[in-house]
C-alpha cells in the first residue's frame, strides 16, 4: 500500500512538472489527458501527505512528553494526531480501491415506461424531471436526444446525455427498474396502482473506443415531431442508425440538423456496443457475477416510490437507512441515496480487499 502511494505521489509531481512546460499547451489532447490524471490523483496525494504530516506530528509530540512543562500540551497534540492519522488511514484505503475507469465520463440515459400503461408513462415523466433537477443541482448539462411523449404528458421513451464532472460516477447507480405505488391521475376510484419504468445508464464513449465501422451502419432520416419544435417538421433532420451486426437501433431528433443528430446517435451507438462488449468480457471471466451495488441488471427492481407512505425505498441497501423522503427525492434530492449506495459498495470492496490480503 505504501509503495503504491509513493508511486502515485511521484507521478503527481511528475505531471505537475510536465504542465509547466509551455509546449504541452500546443497539444490539447495530451493537455486534457494530463490535467484529468492530475485531478484524479490529487485526493490520494493530499490524503497521503497529510498522513505523513500526522506521523511527524506524533513523533514530535512523543518527544515533548519527556518535558514536564509541555507534557499536558503534548498529550493533547498526540491524541489529536493519532485520531487524525487513523481517519486518514481509512480514507486512503477507500481512495485506493479499484476505480471505475468510466467514472469521469458523461452519461447517456434511457428512460422507458414499463408496466402500467399511461401511469407508467406519467411516472417516467416524473423520473425525467427528477434527473433534470438533479443535473441542475450539480451544474451538469442535460441534452435531449429523443423524447416520445403521450397525450397526457407522460413519456413513452426519453434518451438524453448528462455532461459534467463525475456524472457517470453518480448516475450509474440509477440503472434498473423503478417502481411507483400511488393513485394514478387516470384512476377515478382512488385505488393505489403499481407501475414501473426502466432506466438505463451508459458511459458516453467515443467512436474510437469501440470497433464501429461505417459499412455496418444503415442511416435513415425522417421528420422530427414532438418536443423538437415546429421548425424540425419542415425538413428530414431526425436520424435513425441501425447497426446491422448487433441489430441495435438508435435515434435522435432534438437537434436542428442531420449532422448534429447523427453525431449524437453515433455516441449512443458506441456506448451501447461498449456495454455489450463489457458484459461479454465479464461473463467470460467468471460465471458467478460479483455483487456490485449500483450496477444492477435492468430487469431487477432497484427502488420503490411509495406515495401513500411518503417514502422511497432503495432495495439494494442492506443497512438501517434504506428509506428516504419522497418529496425530496422526486425533486432531485438523490444524493442521500447515492451516498448510501457508494458507502455500501466501498465497505464491500474493503472487506473483499482484506480477504484478498489474508
Amino acid at each position: 500500500m505504501w509503495d503504491k502511494l509513493q508511486e502515485i505521489a511521484r507521478r503527481y509531481d511528475e505531471i505537475g512538472e510536465l504542465l509547466e512546460i509551455p509546449e504541452i499547451y500546443g497539444d490539447p489532447a495530451q493537455l486534457k489527458k494530463l490535467t484529468r490524471e492530475q485531478k484524479e490523483l490529487e485526493p490520494v496525494v493530499t490524503a497521503y501527505r497529510a498522513y505523513r504530516r500526522c506521523e511527524a506530528a506524533i513523533a514530535d509530540a512523543e518527544e515533548l512528553l519527556a518535558d514536564p512543562e509541555l507534557r499536558d500540551m503534548a498529550r493533547e497534540e498526540l491524541a489529536a494526531a493519532k485520531a487524525e492519522k487513523e481517519r486518514l488511514y481509512g480514507e486512503l484505503r477507500i481512495l485506493l480501491l479499484p476505480r471505475d475507469p468510466n467514472d469521469s465520463k458523461n452519461v447517456i440515459m434511457e428512460l422507458r415506461g414499463g408496466v402500467g400503461g399511461e401511469e407508467s408513462a406519467l411516472f417516467a415523466a416524473d423520473l425525467y424531471r427528477m434527473y433534470s433537477m438533479y443535473a441542475e443541482k450539480h451544474g451538469w448539462k442535460l441534452e435531449l436526444m429523443n423524447y416520445n411523449d403521450t397525450e397526457l404528458g407522460g413519456v413513452k421513451e426519453a434518451d438524453f446525455i448528462v455532461s459534467g464532472d463525475g456524472a457517470y460516477s453518480r448516475l450509474k447507480y440509477e440503472s434498473g427498474v423503478h417502481r411507483v405505488q400511488r393513485v394514478p391521475e387516470t384512476e377515478s376510484g382512488g385505488r393505489v396502482h403499481t407501475s414501473t419504468a426502466t432506466v438505463a445508464v451508459l458511459p458516453e464513449m467515443e467512436t474510437v473506443d469501440v470497433d464501429l465501422r461505417e459499412e455496418d451502419i444503415e442511416m435513415q432520416v425522417y421528420r422530427s415531431s414532438g418536443a423538437g419544435g415546429q421548425h424540425v417538421n419542415k425538413t428530414s433532420s431526425a436520424v435513425r442508425l441501425i447497426h446491422r451486426p448487433s441489430g441495435i437501433v438508435v435515434s435522435c431528433q432534438e437537434e436542428r440538423s442531420q449532422v448534429q443528430n447523427r453525431a449524437k446517435c453515433m455516441a449512443m451507438l458506441a456506448s451501447k456496443l461498449y456495454e455489450i462488449e463489457q458484459q461479454r468480457i465479464e461473463s467470460s471471466i467468471t460465471g458467478e457475477r460479483r455483487a456490485q451495488v449500483g450496477t444492477g441488471m435492468r430487469n431487477e427492481r432497484i427502488r420503490t416510490y411509495n406515495f401513500p407512505q411518503n417514502r422511497v425505498t432503495d432495495h439494494r441497501l442492506t443497512g438501517d437507512v434504506r428509506n428516504f423522503n419522497i418529496d425530496g427525492v422526486i425533486n432531485g434530492e438523490l444524493d442521500p441515496i447515492i451516498d448510501a449506495l457508494t458507502m455500501q459498495y466501498q465497505a464491500e470492496e474493503l472487506k473483499r480487499s482484506v480477504g484478498d490480503e489474508t
